[in-house]
């Protein structure tokens, strides 16, 4: 039979109203291709509009929630009074979306605007499809940098039910080195990945359970071949390339059209999660495939109608609108019960402990990236590798270093060999050490420390100090130099920027280098930041092409050479003249003989 539509109202809460009321919304709502028709029909009709593409289905054919979205409209808490309270709930319910998931399918579309305009990709179909096959990375549990906290891996592809996948990734994403199994919040198969996989997050690595990865890389597949998403034989293309199954499009239809009525962002971890029991996709119905069975569902609230903590599941409904009593599921080959493990999925070894492997010490200069990822090994007892498994990595003690997007926690799953690797750590501006604590995610098992350094800058070096120009630099007392003084810093040949350097001026050019030189109390002059005179600046740092330029230089009433000495950190000097001159004396007149008043001899 197939699997139900719409919503799951809980035992006791649907009078024979409210369920008119449904079933009369249902056959009149947006959702794709109802028009009255039976659901069969329809897809039957639409068959011939659809084509199959010619390569393996994304997610490999697996399974997928087939939960509708609610009949009324989304919108936020309280903006929705037209149907029932209960209905109200359910669709202010599933309108949210967690907030790191929605600000990943946002910046996915936001990219693909960038590098396929033509596309017209809206984030609202990664969302229907994320919704699809993992309920939003099951209720958006994922960490600051958007990685899942546990694996979300769909059934394994054997063949029962399902395509038939042997491994193609030794296991390192699905921990599976037999059969493929979808991995992550968009359910990649790993030969699917290798080809598709992109990097959302800037962290330098592909992670299929990373929702900004998956998102970009979901968002390129679907752009592929040159669709135009805007046009709908494009858009139905696009999403049967996921999942080549009518069933599987009308539902992904059906939510997309729900989310572009309107949608806002909740906490992560707090979505709604889909109904197990609504998973389509062959007898490996229910799985692990998008995190059904491996997440919590919320325990109902008890203050809705029929809102215990048990309960029950409604039968499901015969053709002719009666209800049909099933009769006891016996587990058939295909659907091992859990009490007895499928040889193809075997248990999980117990992770014993977590040895660090690769560099024993982590170092890095302060701001700059550490050249090595924390890695560690995932070991049995035995010292055999455990594949399979989530770890943590947590940065502890006095530091900024961090994790890409600021986080200071980051989960990694590990591969065939049992290792897992860490993305990239940025050294912050603190200097010291400090700790990566590395632990099993849900299991007991000895922790892992990596010891890591932040040192700090080094200064930036000169063997070369010059003037830029030739010019000589004279001014009169009390007045001012007219050029400026400009110098070049260079080490082994080339531009040397950001060297610190400390101008004085000097009584004498007899002290070495290394010693410390006599200030002058007259002559030339700086001015601080008060006005007042200075003649020592310790700020000075030369510009990314190696130049400076000092402040300008005032003269006080004290003629004659004067010295400047300009300094590195490392000791390289140079050592500039300035001349002070008197103001020119002015010109004298002689006197003027005045007449004499006595007569002239005749």
């Amino acid at each position: 039979m197939a699997p139900q539509i719409g919503r799951r109202l809980r035992k006791g809460a649907a009078t024979t109203a409210v369920a008119a009321v449904a079933m009369a919304a249902l056959t009149a709502s947006q959702a794709p291709g109802f028009a009255g028709t039976a659901r069969e029909d329809r897809h039957h009709d639409s068959a011939g509009e659809t084509p199959a593409p010619s390569d393996t289905p994304i997610d490999g054919g697996s399974s997928y929630h087939t939960d509708l979205p609610p009949l009324q409209k989304p919108g936020k808490p309280g903006t929705s009074i037209d149907l029932p309270g209960l209905l109200d709930k359910k669709a202010t319910a599933e309108a949210g979306i967690p907030a790191t998931v929605l600000d990943a399918y946002k910046k996915a579309e936001a990219a693909l605007k960038e590098s396929k305009p033509g596309c017209n990709l809206p984030w609202q179909l990664l969302a229907a499809i994320g919704k699809v096959e993992s309920g939003q990375a099951r209720g958006g549990r994922v960490d600051a940098e958007g990685t899942t906290f546990t694996p979300i891996l769909g059934p394994v592809l054997n063949g029962n039910g399902f395509a038939r996948i042997t491994d193609t990734d030794g296991g390192a994403y699905d921990g599976d080195t037999t059969h493929d199994r979808a991995v992550g919040p968009m359910q990649f198969i790993p030969s699917t990945w290798a080809t598709w996989g992109r990097d959302g997050n800037g962290d330098g690595e592909k992670n299929p359970n990373n929702i900004y990865d998956a998102a970009l890389a979901a968002g390129a597949y679907l752009c592929a071949n040159g669709r135009d998403l805007s046009v709908k034989d494009h858009l139905d293309r696009a999403i049967l390339g996921y999942n080549h199954s009518q069933e599987y499009l009308a539902t992904v239809l059906s939510w997309f059209e729900y989310y572009k009525k309107g949608t806002h962002e909740v906490p992560d971890g707090t979505g709604v999660l889909p109904d197990p029991d609504k998973n389509s996709g062959g007898s490996g119905r229910g799985g692990d495939g998008g995190g059904g069975s491996e997440s919590p569902r919320p325990l109902p609230d008890p203050t809705e109608p029929g809102g215990d903590h048990s309960p029950t599941p409604e039968p499901p409904a015969t053709d002719d609108g009666g209800i049909e009593t099933p009769a006891p599921e016996t587990p058939s080959p295909e659907t091992p019960s859990p009490e007895t493990p499928s040889p193809e999925t075997p248990a999980p070894a117990t992770v014993a402990r977590l040895k660090a492997v690769g560099t024993a010490k982590l170092t890095a200069t302060a701001g700059e990236q550490f050249a090595d990822k924390p890695r560690v090994r995932a070991e049995t007892a035995a010292g055999k590798p455990v594949a399979g498994v989530w770890v943590q990595y947590e940065i502890r003690g006095e530091t900024d270093a961090r994790f890409p997007w600021n986080a200071t926690r980051v989960s990694r799953m590990t591969g065939s060999d049992g290792t897992a690797t860490a993305p990239v750590l940025r050294a912050g501006e603190t200097t010291g050490s400090f700790t990566v604590r590395v632990t099993v995610v849900g299991r007991t098992a000895t922790a892992a420390d990596i010891a890591a350094t932040v040192k700090a800058r080094p200064v930036p070096q000169a063997d070369a100090l010059a003037r830029a120009d030739d010019k000589d630099l004279k001014a009169g007392t009390g007045g001012s130099f007219a050029d400026a003084v400009g110098v070049k810093a260079s080490y082994k040949g080339k531009a040397a920027a950001g060297v610190p350097v400390t101008a004085t001026m000097i009584v004498d050019d007899a002290a070495k280098a290394t010693d410390k030189p006599t200030e002058n109390d007259k002559g030339p002059y700086f001015k601080d930041d008060k006005g007042q005179p200075i003649r020592t600046l310790t700020t000075l740092k030369t510009d990314a092409d190696g130049k400076l330029v000092l402040p300008k230089i005032y003269t006080d009433d004290h003629a004659g050479t004067f010295l400047l000495r300009l300094t590195t950190a490392d000791g390289t000097t140079l050592t500039i003249e300035l001349t002070v001159t008197e103001p020119a004396a002015e010109p004298t007149e002689p006197p003027t003989a005045e007449p004499s008043s006595e007569p002239t001899a005749q």
